[in-house]
């Protein structure tokens, strides 16, 4: 009788307490596909491979996906795959195994796929990481949830490009482990082979990365032998440990570069309230030197000529804000002369400049949290710009301008130098209201000491109050204080607005959203120029070709 309650017990609570599903296969093909829907719960989705570190991941794997993932398995080709997912059975035997990508005919078609910017082409994209130019390809690694469209699961995703314009994804680099899940980082070409990683004949791309996880955040390495196709983890990770000495979970972002006149490498930290300094001579050993208060996550710390003169360089620091300081550095202490200051506003975060490019440029690349409405990925990169340091009425600032490479995807389609009239200019450009990729650049003069703008499909890109001294709500002073005009460089394109401001001196990135159209407030499709008895001149509207064609 007893025999028969326990029985009767465990059957009882075996229907209540779901056991993990379980699915194995020999893998022969390319590429797993995976059921998810946002409306699943997050379940513990595991997969295992003799000689493949075990991956553990959580995923909403639905038998009513609202869209598919994929996974790269190059990595277990020819091996037996296990996989166990803590939830419905019939969620994990939709998961099937092939050679292409599910919709793969459909992407970089999609209705709110950016056709100027880089996007995933499924999942979870946000900062910027390893960026380097390395044998004739940029490298862009990044932030990436290969498993859905929001964040998780946090693993370095990977794109080339001969251009910074058009991008290949390639598969991800860095997966979860038992240090931690895969956080922002950087990436240096080791030529000398300093770190022992490679050999003279083949020096490697090393790279520094944070490993997250409940209890504390540590620095790491890896290093590349094949062009950073491929990353291989230090088996003396972690490399920096300094959770005791700040007493704060937050030491995280590790930005590498070589600093020449002492012939070291330095690596710039984020930790607690500032940017620390720690030096090394083989990417390995790091020794701490010096701490910079006043900055949040993602530092970059890099040298720029004033106005181009080689004979004056000064060096500069920012977060992942975009505030930054401008000072002097020593290759173990920054020193700030002048800040912080701000030069780029709206949806930029946690932007990095390039290591290694060949013509010398200082080329950074942001990231932007774009929803890109009924996609299945989601955030964005921004337009790769060129940063410049430019003696200014208020001293030496920091300019940020769109790569010259953007301009390869400009056609024509109106230009005008005269002066035209506010309605004359939306007469002007009323023909192509159609345009939904489009560069725009003029200058608007103002006569009246009130505000005047641009609207884009009722959407505010430009309002420029001349009495307050305000562009978009922030504070704004022409290089000449006297000025009446606003020179205005504007790239939309289908979920995002940049606009740079006077060359590049301020700029600010939003996201694009079509305005509702009703009786009581029509909107105006297309440019829409407003304003007292204003002017525009240096007329330039482009349409912007699409990266991916």
């Amino acid at each position: 009788m007893m025999k028969r309650v326990l029985l009767s017990l465990v059957c009882c609570l075996l229907s209540v307490v779901a056991l993990p599903s379980e699915l194995s296969f020999k893998v022969k093909s390319k590429y797993l596909n995976l059921p998810i829907s946002q409306d699943a719960e997050r379940r513990k989705l595991t997969f295992q491979a003799k000689g493949v570190d075990d991956l553990n991941v959580v995923a909403r794997l639905s038998p009513e996906p609202d869209y598919w993932v994929f996974k790269d398995l190059t990595a277990y080709k020819g091996k037996t795959l296990t996989i166990t997912f803590d939830g419905p059975e019939e969620a994990l035997s939709l998961v099937y195994q092939a050679d292409t990508i599910r919709d793969a005919q459909k992407m970089y078609q999609e209705r709110n796929r950016p056709q100027f910017h880089f996007t995933t082409r499924r999942g979870w994209i946000n900062d910027p990481n390893g960026c380097i130019w390395h044998e004739g390809l940029y490298h862009l690694y990044y932030q990436h949830n290969p498993f859905e469209r929001e964040w998780e699961n946090m693993t370095w995703g990977h794109a080339t490009s001969p251009d910074l314009l058009h991008w290949t994804e390639q598969a991800p680099v860095l997966f979860p482990d038992t240090i931690g899940t895969m956080f922002s980082g950087s990436a240096v070409f080791d030529k000398d082979n300093t770190s022992g990683f490679g050999t003279k004949k083949n020096p490697p791309l090393v790279y520094a990365y944070t490993a997250d996880r409940s209890d504390k955040e540590t620095q790491c390495i890896a290093y590349s032998l094949d062009g950073g196709m491929t990353l291989h983890k230090y088996e003396g990770n972690p490399v920096i440990d300094s959770h005791d000495k700040w007493q704060t979970h937050d030491t995280r972002d590790p930005r590498l570069f070589w600093y020449k006149p002492g012939g070291w490498w330095v690596l710039v930290l984020n930790e607690r309230n500032g940017h620390s300094i720690y030096t090394s001579d083989n990417l390995k050993d790091w020794t701490y030197q010096s701490h910079v208060n006043g900055f949040w996550e993602c530092p970059d710390l890099f040298p720029l000529p004033v106005d181009g003169n080689a004979n004056d360089v000064r060096w500069v620091m920012y977060g992942a804000s975009n505030t930054y300081m401008i000072g002097s550095f020593d290759g173990k202490v920054f020193t700030p002369e002048s800040g912080k200051h701000r030069f780029s506003t709206g949806t930029i975060y946690a932007a990095q400049t390039f290591n290694e490019v060949p013509d010398g440029r200082r080329i950074q690349i942001g990231w932007a949290n774009i929803d890109h409405r009924g996609m299945p990925f989601r955030g964005q990169m921004l337009l790769p710009t060129e940063l410049t340091l430019r003696t200014t009425k208020d001293g030496i600032r920091l300019i940020s301008k769109p790569i010259s490479e953007v301009t390869s995807l400009l056609k024509p389609l109106y230009s005008s130098e005269k002066a035209l009239n506010g309605q004359e200019v939306n007469k002007a450009l009323q023909p192509y209201q159609s345009q939904d990729c489009v560069h725009l650049r003029a200058t608007l003069n103002l006569t009246y000491a009130t505000s005047a703008g641009l609207r884009f499909d009722g959407q505010t890109l430009v309002d420029y109050d001349l009495n307050h001294n305000t562009l978009n709500g922030q504070f704004y002073s022409p290089q000449d204080p006297t000025s009446l005009s606003l020179t205005m460089d504007i790239y939309i394109d289908l979920t995002s607005i940049e606009v740079f401001i006077d060359d590049g001196l301020y700029s600010y990135s939003m996201e694009r959203r079509r305005a509702i159209n009703t009786p009581q407030r029509p909107v105006i499709k297309g440019f829409e120029v407003w304003g007292t008895d204003i002017n525009v001149t240096d007329i330039q509207l482009d349409a912007v070709e699409s990266c991916w064609l």
